[in-house]
């Protein structure tokens, strides 16, 4: 038998759905057999008469190519001598109702740059790996008691060339690695690469989950780019979509013929928001097809996380949907019980094969133990988005300045379920788009006052409970709203607020950073503890964070332009008290208003603590105070 004929079990196995290294079998796969080279094909096409491959290596003529069907599941196999690399094809499907689809390969390894939509034959084995230290590291950090502050991107406009050009994996490994790591962060997140046909659906919409996209360049060159991110101490996390994907004649569409990919039935088939097909998740060959993409991205392209897209609409067969557009499971619930097995099945193998990487859920909703593990009945991420924190606050901080004390809840009430999931504070490119403005354009106020509020937003941001993210753009105050199209706005650094802007998030990045009790127990109530969250007509929240080992610093918050002497707050040790970050210094564009000196606790019973100080408060702006020690 040539190599790369699947065999018995793995057919077995894939039409179980259990085999979760299928892109081992399906696909294209350059090899040499009884001295001749060439490429094996093969691909899942149940209801097709007939399936033919053609490409550069025939003229594209698929006659001189069928494929032989290998298992009554639909499994169709050839090889091709004389196949190259860098060779294009696609699969030619006879359907039952005899039509010829052209069919790009779910499983290619690379594809045709838009508007070219061929699949391309490509070997993925042989690129010179330096991360091994990293990874070996990775496998013992769970990242919970770690500091974790994402720094989300889309690659085509994060920067563009001279010329509007994009930027190609490689340069994104000099110009964007150097930027991230001065920045302070400890992790780059990625909007989806799987190849799309549409930049405007920033990856979201897919043709080639297993195809990096070639606009940035080949996937040795985003081996590349990995590497550098490893080397130089800093974590990627991809955008991964499960969900949804597009309904382009070529892709995973009507595949052969019939809905195979998709759910068959036509209230569960389309997204009513998106214009997209959803996966059928009871289909056996489609969950082998899916958790062995997860797991493609961490065997090939060692990545450290994946953040799941969209997970509310995969969970609820009433996502998106009226009254009458969607049909009860089994139980008479909303709830798709196909779904939650697949997710619970996909974190349980990542983390089986994986442990360390992150598995973070985009999740809006209510459903409970989305971070739990798969034993506790959990769906089995480490980690979810806080969507609720996010859009508290952002209403929150929209609201001028006067008439906060009327939705100081907004402020207090995420910490009431904080500790329900292991949260990650979520500032991403959704809420930039869609006439949403810019976090800037958000903030109320004069010029000033609105950059003293996005300052305000981020220290504080850095004191709640939960690891960070933050779109780019966001850390030097981008004044329009993300265009995918073009590359931010740069020039804005030449601008003083917004330079010191720049400045003051990385030293905020390297200040949480260095600060354990901001990061060591960001999941367990030990670690944070209300000072006063009761001064409601001032809008001041004050609080502790506190480390495994009893550290704590004090956060003030003063969500007003009006600077307050004197303010006496509660802490629970006497002593010296120093303020060790400031967002209203000069350097970062405030007003100056700082508390040079020492602050001395005296036994004075405050805000429920034996012992209180007295300090002034900065307009618009966030101040921690850390106890002082001395030999």
């Amino acid at each position: 038998m040539p190599p790369c004929v699947p065999s018995k079990e793995q057919i077995y196995l894939f039409h179980e759905g259990s085999l979760y290294h299928s892109y081992a079998m399906l696909g294209a796969h350059l090899l040499e057999y009884e001295g001749v080279k060439g490429a094996s094909f093969c691909t899942w096409a149940p209801h097709a008469t007939q399936v033919r491959v053609c490409g550069d290596f025939n003229g594209w003529q698929g006659a001189l190519h069928p494929l032989r069907r290998i298992s009554e599941g639909g499994l169709w196999w050839t090889f091709v001598p004389g196949a190259e690399e860098g060779h294009f094809y696609k699969f030619e499907i006879f359907t039952a109702a005899g039509e010829l689809l052209l069919k790009a390969d779910p499983y290619a390894f690379t594809a045709d740059r838009r508007p070219g939509d061929a699949s391309r034959l490509c070997s993925l084995e042989g690129y010179p790996w330096q991360d091994g230290e990293w990874l070996e590291q990775r496998k013992a950090n769970t990242l919970y008691g770690r500091p974790l502050a994402i720094y989300e991107v889309h690659a085509g406009s994060w920067k563009r060339g001279e010329d509007g050009a994009f930027l190609s994996y490689r340069e994104l490994a000099a110009d964007l690695v150097d930027y991230a790591v001065e920045m302070g962060y400890t992790h780059l997140e990625l909007l989806p690469l799987a190849e799309h046909p549409l930049d405007a659906s920033w990856g979201y919409q897919a043709t080639g989950y297993y195809a990096v996209t070639s606009r940035y360049g080949t996937p040795q060159d985003f081996m590349y780019f990995v590497d550098c991110c490893h080397r130089r101490g800093l974590g990627v996390i991809l955008d991964w979509v499960p969900g949804h994907f597009c309904k382009n004649a070529y892709g995973l569409a009507n595949f052969d013929g019939t809905p195979l990919y998709e759910y068959s039935d036509p209230q569960r088939r389309e997204s009513p928001d998106w214009d997209t097909l959803y996966f059928d998740l009871g289909r056996p060959e489609v969950i082998s097809f899916l958790i062995s993409n997860a797991l493609f991205w961490f065997d090939y392209y060692h990545i450290d996380g994946l953040r799941v897209d969209a997970v509310a609409s995969i969970l609820y067969l009433d996502y998106g949907r009226r009254e009458g557009q969607w049909t009860p499971n089994c139980y008479g619930g909303k709830e798709n019980l196909e779904a939650v097995s697949f997710l619970q099945r996909l974190n349980k193998q990542v983390f089986h094969y994986y442990p360390g990487v992150l598995m973070i859920a985009e999740d809006s909703t209510q459903w409970p133990l989305v971070s739990a593990p798969v034993y506790c009945g959990g769906l089995g991420f480490n980690y979810k988005w806080n969507m609720g924190w996010m859009n508290d606050i952002l209403a929150y901080m929209r609201t001028d300045p006067l008439y906060r004390k009327y939705r100081h809840h907004q402020l207090t009430f995420s910490l009431w379920y904080a500790y329900t999931e292991n949260y990650i504070l979520p500032l991403s490119h959704d809420e930039v788009v869609h006439s949403k403005g810019s976090l800037l354009e958000k903030m109320p106020g004069d010029y000033w006052q609105k950059f003293a509020n996005l300052r305000l937003l981020y220290g504080y941001m850095a004191a709640h409970p939960g690891k960070k993210l933050l779109f780019m753009g966001g850390e030097w105050g981008q004044f329009k709203e993300w265009d995918e199209s073009m590359s931010l706005d740069w020039h804005l650094l030449s601008y003083e607020l917004h330079g010191k802007m720049q400045r003051y998030v990385r030293e905020l990045n390297w200040f949480y950073r260095r600060e354990k009790a901001l990061w060591e127990q960001d999941h367990a109530p030990p670690g944070f503890q209300w000072i006063d969250l009761n001064d409601h007509n001032q809008s001041v929240i004050t609080f502790m964070r506190r480390a495994g080992d009893g550290a704590f610093l004090v956060a003030v918050c003063n969500f007003t332009p009006v600077v307050r002497e004197d303010y006496r707050i509660g802490v629970p040790f006497p002593g010296l008290y120093r303020e060790v970050f400031n967002s209203d210094r000069l350097e970062y564009g405030g007003s100056g208003c700082v508390n040079s000196g020492p602050l001395p606790a005296g036994s004075l019973w405050w805000h429920n603590q034996p012992c209180s100080l007295q300090l002034t408060l900065p307009p618009l702006a966030v101040v921690y105070l850390k106890r002082e020690f001395f030999d």
